[in-house]
């Protein structure tokens, strides 16, 4: 089946190639002057199998060009199974790339270190051919996914691992050339404990360990969590400083509260901007997706820092304003439940702002069939002080998943939305306190999509809505290699 923008849930403003599996977002580095976006490839079809690393760049983040796969599974090699992920660096005019090395015959949960580099701007890579770090720590059941960064004049990496004694941990390196390398220690260490407030814990280990240093000392460890037996679960941060090497954390916080947002990858840009890019996984039946051609999708790039008050802070990139075409919605008022309030009609994909004064219970419905059967929900829960995303009605494919997710929400003083809607991902920006919650939907219907602002009887809302159409990203014709 072609997977062309005419398919109603592949998205139009967010990063992925037209067929096949993507995951993790590897590699992402500024060089020669464009943005380089990795990401983890299957180029034979929707399923999680034959990792590759895919590749685009894209000088302004608007419009994006298809380079030839860069990483590929050397037959008999360190890497014969799969090229895993990890990331890339800057070194003058080579891009250096670190990655896990998957051999079936090794165990899942050990994938070591190895590195390709390239002379031709990301054209091209020549892997090493053989290890980079051969020798696990001792007393690690899981090692995987390398994160380095430029340290003064040397280098630094991390690598997500499981400890035998049941902390999961970033276990830290140090190379003066990015050639030898030479085992710190962990970084930090945690036994499993709630995130946020929540039931849901820091893990057995950590996958893809990205590190946000700040100037003031104050910076973020971000981890994705992994527990056996159900492996990969959701994202979560460490706000601390280093000290002497090692990162000393308060308790973890979420990096992202929706259910579809995995291993999220960071990119130093120019300026001094920090950018982060997830893996929004699918959130309906294997086959459904199988027989589409295609999983996975990119999250919007994100612009991230901690702020003053050791808060995470995220937002979509400034850039993505110029994606905004039509100005299709712009309503402002006053209702008073329990009737409805129409604020107009929206397309498939549109990038929507809010500001909502309620007195109690309220929100906004994104109605999806004429006869309001289907629809999606972002109210705030005034006596939990949360802000809902509801995807129970979401669709009516019963092979769409439901559930609702919430994030915490100040409802003393108007809430400010910024909401990306892309056909079937919707990435929820609550602007007030910089969190945010990603999820995938999957509408059935085809007519225009509507606004509705919404309050519980007896409530009042005040509002202020406005929405644009989303222009798609420009994605260039790929070259025959690329293709």
């Amino acid at each position: 089946m072609s997977t062309t923008p005419r398919d109603p849930h592949h998205p139009v403003a967010h990063l992925r190639p037209p067929r096949n599996w993507i995951n993790d977002p590897n590699g992402l580095v500024f060089h020669d002057g464009h943005y380089h976006v990795f990401y983890q490839y299957n180029p034979y079809g929707a399923t999680h199998a034959n990792m590759h690393w895919g590749h685009f760049r894209s000088p302004d983040l608007l419009s994006w060009e298809p380079l030839p796969i860069a990483l590929s599974p050397t037959p008999g090699g360190v890497d014969a199974d799969g090229c895993f992920s990890g990331n890339a660096v800057s070194d003058g005019d080579r891009l250096v790339a670190f990655y896990s090395a998957h051999r079936e015959d090794r165990s899942f949960q050990h994938q070591p270190v190895t590195s390709a580099v390239s002379r031709d701007d990301g054209r091209t890579f020549s892997p090493r051919g053989e290890l980079l770090i051969p020798e696990l720590p001792e007393g690690c059941t899981m090692y995987r996914d390398p994160y380095v960064w430029r340290d003064g004049d040397g280098w630094r990496m991390l690598v997500g691992a499981a400890l035998a004694d049941g902390r999961a941990a970033a276990l830290v390196y140090e190379s003066p050339d990015l050639e030898n390398w030479t085992y710190r220690g962990p970084f930090t260490t945690h036994h499993p404990e709630p995130i946020g407030g929540t039931e849901e814990l820091t893990g057995e280990g950590w996958e893809c360990p990205q590190y946000l240093p700040a100037a003031d000392g104050r910076g973020a460890l971000i981890v994705s969590t992994w527990t056996e037996p159900t492996g990969p679960q959701r994202v979560a941060a460490l706000i601390g400083e280093e000290h002497d090497g090692h990162f000393k954390a308060g308790s973890p916080v979420w990096v992202d509260h929706g259910p579809d947002c995995y291993a999220p990858a960071l990119l130093r840009a120019p300026g001094g901007r920090w950018l982060l890019w997830g893996w929004s996984w699918e959130a309906r039946d294997e086959a459904w997706a199988i027989a589409d051609g295609w999983a996975g999708v990119l999250t919007l790039p994100r612009e991230i820092h901690v702020d003053d008050e050791g808060m995470l802070r995220q937002q979509p990139v400034t850039e993505l304003l110029a994606l905004r075409g039509e100005h299709t919605v712009h309503a402002a008022g006053e209702t008073h439940g329990p009737q409805p309030v129409d604020l107009g009609s929206v397309g498939r994909a549109f990038d929507l702002t809010a500001r909502l004064e309620p007195t109690a219970d309220a929100g906004l419905r994104l109605i999806t069939t004429p006869d309001g059967s289907e629809y999606l929900d972002i109210r705030l829960d005034a006596e939990a002080g949360e802000l809902v995303v509801d995807r129970e009605h979401a669709s009516l494919d019963t092979r769409a998943r439901g559930g609702s997710y919430r994030m915490p929400c100040p409802t003393d003083w108007p809430v400010d939305l910024r909401v990306v809607v892309d056909h079937s991902i919707v990435e929820v920006f609550l602007t007030t306190t910089g969190q945010v919650l990603t999820l995938r939907f999957y509408a059935t219907g085809q007519g225009p999509w509507r606004l509705q602002a919404r309050t519980a009887s007896g409530t009042s809302l005040g509002f202020a809505v406005d929405a644009w159409q989303l222009h798609p990203l420009v994605i260039k014709e790929p070259s025959t290699s690329a293709a």
